[in-house]
């Protein structure tokens, strides 16, 4: 490994930008705002899609591809649809040499695309509910980027849904919420607060938009996840039509829903730390990696025996033998604390001789994590070392947010506490009140949490009455 990275507290941006490189997670692409995911990113973001599909099919969905090309009469049929996205849009007006008859908007999202192959598809309420979700590949012309937090091309995936009535896609946003929620906190180990958003800050076209927010390790915010109740906006741009049990034509009620590439970005600066990544084993690419140490051919002869008898015990796990001959034992535990694997076991001639062997935790620094185990029961260790390093992970992300929340007094509280922190306010639902925090501190409305203390207050902005309380916080 060359040059350290700096420390969080000296440059966090700069921490981050290095760590995604050191740690072989992605690298700059030639085109400007475009990201090259490597291999070991591509793996953490293939345990995330797994994690993530299995409970959407769960939960009854479907998968199925949409093309990358939208005709740009599209976007325009829904207009704050095509407001919102219209200074994001990469549009191709010249193929095969030839200047198109329309132009093709490269997809920002896939609602308007959809919306029209389910106007062909829906006829009847036999033909509801239509639950798809794709994986793929969208581009937003962003000015200001950086690696998976925001760039021009990301990976996603986003659920597209149709339904009878307002109520059942209502339930199919919340149900998707919560499936985001318990991914974030059961698989990545990042507390989140599910809650709506404001009407500001609602995606454009959606009737009402979800949110899970995480705070990350310099108490920032991030939107990780978003589950939007459409209404009828694109039912009715589209002509979504179907005869209902009465034989009345109705339109369809329909939602979308994402998560993304800029999860991992989530992961990161949640629980990364001055060494480099820290990873949950549950998404972790390699969850165990096995360094050999010896200093002759006689050493090394008795020490690889334990080691592949190890490696065997240990199929059920993602496990990586390190078993480079030119790199010393401790550039090779740098090189793993920095890719932030959750678990390396360390064996020597001395743990031969003793029938032990080293494990040594990522998520304690130094002689923290270190411990000795019997080399009996393997895999029962492992599963409870991973166990307690996913729960650890998780437990001190939450103590972490619940430190840096605060609850001002009044609005010049507010203000400087969200230089560092977030805070937990009543709002009286005036976007002039929100608009003014925004202006003044650069903290957003971040959502209106789904779980509500009760009671009213005053609004931290205006001073009149509030019946519920919200996040500020300023956010990537």
């Amino acid at each position: 490994m060359t040059d350290k990275l700096p420390t969080r507290s000296e440059n966090y941006s700069e921490w981050y930008n290095q760590l995604v490189q050191k740690a072989e997670l992605a690298d700059y692409a030639p085109v400007r705002g475009c990201m090259v995911v490597r291999p070991y990113g591509w793996a953490l973001w293939e345990n995330i899609q797994q994690a993530l599909d299995r409970r959407f099919k769960a939960t009854g969905h479907v998968n199925a591809a949409f093309p990358l090309f939208i005709p740009m009469s599209f976007l325009e049929k829904e207009k704050e649809h095509v407001e919102g996205f219209s200074p994001e849009l990469a549009i191709v007006t010249i193929g095969g040499g030839e200047k198109l008859e329309e132009p093709l908007v490269v997809r920002p999202t896939s609602e308007t695309i959809i919306g029209y192959m389910y106007s062909k598809w829906i006829k009847s309420y036999r033909d509801l509910p239509v639950l798809i979700n794709q994986w793929g590949n969208v581009v937003r012309w962003e000015m200001r980027t950086r690696l998976f937090l925001r760039t021009l091309e990301f990976y996603w995936q986003e659920g597209h849904t149709a339904h009878a009535t307002a109520q059942e896609a209502e339930e199919e946003t919340l149900r998707m919420l919560d499936v985001y929620t318990d991914f974030a906190v059961n698989e990545a180990a990042v507390p989140v607060v599910p809650g709506l958003k404001s009407e500001n800050e609602r995606f454009a076209g959606a009737f009402r938009s979800y949110t899970i927010e995480a705070m990350m390790g310099d108490t920032r915010a991030l939107q990780t996840g978003t589950s939007h109740f459409l209404g009828q906006n694109f039912a009715k741009a589209f002509d979504i039509q179907f005869l209902d049990r009465n034989n009345q034509l109705q339109h369809a009620w329909t939602t979308s829903w994402g998560l993304s590439t800029r999860f991992i970005g989530a992961i990161i600066m949640t629980h990364g730390d001055d060494q480099g990544l820290i990873l949950p084993p549950r998404l972790a690419p390699t969850q165990v990696v096995i360094v050999p140490i010896y200093k002759n051919d006689d050493e090394k002869v008795r020490v690889m025996e334990v080691v592949e008898r190890v490696q065997k015990e240990l199929v059920d796990f993602r496990v990586h033998l390190d078993a480079r001959t030119e790199m010393t034992p401790g550039f090779k535990f740098n090189e793993w604390e920095l890719r932030g694997v959750p678990l390396r076991i360390e064996i020597g001639p001395k743990d031969v001789e003793k029938g032990s062997l080293a494990f040594a935790r990522r998520d304690l620094p130094g002689k923290a994590g270190k411990s000795f185990v019997p080399q009996t029961n393997l895999p029962e260790q492992v599963t409870q070392a991973l166990k307690t390093i996913q729960a650890t992970l998780f437990e001190r992300a939450l103590a972490f947010r619940k430190a840096n929340t605060y609850d001002p007094k009044d609005y010049g509280e507010l203000s400087e506490v969200v230089q560092s922190g977030w805070a937990f306010s009543w709002w009286c639902g005036d976007a002039e009140c929100e608009a003014k925090v925004k202006e003044e501190t650069k903290a957003t409305m971040r959502c209106i949490p789904l779980e509500q203390p009760g009671g009213e207050g005053l609004c931290i902005v205006c001073r009149r009455p509030a019946k519920q309380k919200v996040y500020f916080a300023r956010a990537y």
